[in-house]
């Protein structure tokens, strides 16, 4: 499904991605981990076109899209969640929704099963995304993403700065999307809920991947916690 190969990324003069490799395969989830400053971000928007590459390639279904508008990734099947959220402020739960709306007559991802994955939305759906909270913005961006009817979701930062029973709740939702057979892949630090489904881990640090591998690798790898994820 997404392939990269040897991503180099830089902000000006400065340098912060130096060869990433990843991939995600249909219907699997796979986790980007590091601590804060890494590249995780950076990875995310170089493979989008949100920042050009300097080296490197980005792949989608065997198609290279490197360095390409960000919409035609999209619709090459892949949809973002980015960080902060970024929803409409001034548009209502439903017009953000049907802002981002697009696949063929009987699509899997239709406004109604956004609604029934997050019944909160249904409720709110009048109101302004500025009058949402954070968890409910937070449904309300992956409802959204799903909304493109993407192959592949891509979440930066899943569940940061949400309660503890909200990001149990974002938990059981992807889990959800991946019973219906999406493809994910999640930036988030909260390593032992990402652990209860995901299939693959990716680590990286200061710009390089530095560990790869599936749940039960990482769980007989502590010292990987300890030295790369930890603060």
């Amino acid at each position: 499904m997404l392939r990269v190969e040897g991503l180099e990324s830089q902000y000006g003069d400065s340098r912060i991605l130096f060869g990433i490799d990843l991939a995600v395969g249909r219907g699997e989830v796979v986790t980007l981990l590091g601590r804060n400053g890494m590249g995780k971000t950076t990875t995310i928007r170089s493979i989008f076109g949100l920042l050009k590459p300097r080296a490197g390639r980005v792949w989608i279904d065997g198609e290279d899209m490197t360095g390409r508008p960000s919409h035609l990734v999209a619709r090459r099947g892949l949809g973002l969640v980015p960080e902060g959220r970024q929803v409409f402020p001034t548009l209502s739960v439903e017009e953000n929704l049907l802002a981002t709306e697009r696949g063929p007559r009987g699509a899997k991802w239709t406004l109604e099963a956004v609604y029934r994955l997050f019944p909160r939305l249904k409720e709110r759906r009048r109101n302004g995304g500025d009058q949402l909270s954070g968890g409910e913005q937070q449904m309300l961006a992956i409802g959204r993403a799903l909304m493109t009817n993407p192959r592949l979701v891509v979440l930066d930062e899943a569940t940061e700065g949400l309660a503890p029973l909200i990001r149990e709740e974002i938990w059981r939702c992807l889990q959800a999307i991946k019973r219906e057979g999406e493809a994910i892949l999640v930036i988030d630090k909260n390593v032992d809920a990402l652990a209860r489904f995901a299939d693959r881990h990716v680590v990286i640090e200061k710009g390089r991947v530095v560990w790869s591998g599936t749940t039960e690798e990482l769980r007989r790898a502590p010292q990987v916690k300890d030295r790369f994820l930890h603060v």
